[in-house]
């Protein structure tokens, strides 16, 4: 900085400029965090997914606004950071929420505190994956039951059963398996699982094959027809064996010790 320079909106000397203007006049006259006067955040009633630009993302978020949501409608200077972001809820009519922001930014070394108005209205909207689960929509079944030899079993006793082999199964299944599950149906001889996807219930089955070495088969039959070409419904057979009984512990042999003759 040249001797005698001094900025030209506060008259300050000794400090860095940038065309003339110091960083904290600068920071008076810049917008650091702005955002549009009104926005939209499309929540899924169902699951909690919002819509975000063309696509659903956050399943089983809350029903409520959160910061995220809000996050993304914030405009920041290129040369601000900001360090800590808080939102109130002031007011709200209808599906209209008054909020304002509290923005901690920087701005080439000078901190400042920057309100944000911002009015958003809630949109609900069943997302693509809701709306085929509850038009009842599959493309796959995954059948559960049990095996075909030996001596059958009670119906409530077999479904308790498959049940609890369900539960294992869903625990080591990856998440977007499990989301593709779309309604189960409880049968007399276990239970029918409903997919949305098709290869999500293969995988599935197949996890299930290799958890209890389970008889696997599948079969297909023709839906209907999508731009020209036959669309199949695949339903995938699993019969899960019952468990052995227990092998009993074998009671430890006592070893009479031989007798020394002297």
């Amino acid at each position: 900085m040249a001797e005698g320079e001094f900025c030209v909106v506060c008259g300050a000397t000794g400090r860095p400029l940038v065309d003339g203007v110091c960083a904290e006049c600068a920071a008076d006259r810049t917008p650091l965090v702005s955002a549009p006067a009104r926005a939209v955040v499309v929540l899924c009633p169902h699951c909690g997914a919002r819509l975000v630009k063309d696509h659903w993302e956050r399943e089983n978020s809350s029903p409520l606004i959160t910061a995220e949501d809000l996050y993304r409608f914030l405009v920041v200077h290129p040369e601000a950071g900001v360090r800590r972001m808080g939102w109130e809820e002031i007011s709200s009519k209808g599906t209209v929420r008054e909020m304002v922001g509290k923005a901690d930014a920087v701005f080439r070394g000078a901190h400042r505190e920057v309100t944000i108005p911002l009015s958003v209205r809630v949109e609900h909207r069943t997302c693509p994956d809701c709306s085929r689960k509850s038009g009842k929509f599959y493309t796959a079944i995954v059948q559960l039951r049990g095996p075909v030899e030996g001596r059958a079993e009670r119906a409530p006793a077999l479904r308790a059963r498959l049940n609890v082999a369900w539960k294992e199964i869903m625990q080591d299944a990856r998440p977007d398996w499990r989301k593709a599950v779309s309604w189960r149906e409880e049968l007399p001889e276990g239970w029918d699982v409903f997919f949305t996807d098709t290869l999500a219930a293969r995988s599935v089955a197949r996890l299930a094959q290799q958890r209890f070495s389970a008889e696997f088969r599948q079969s297909a039959s023709l839906f209907g027809r999508k731009d020209g070409k036959d669309v199949y419904r695949v339903t995938y057979l699993v019969r899960i064996p019952r468990p052995g009984p227990t092998p009993k512990a074998e009671a430890p042999r006592h070893r009479t010790a031989a007798r020394l003759e002297p």
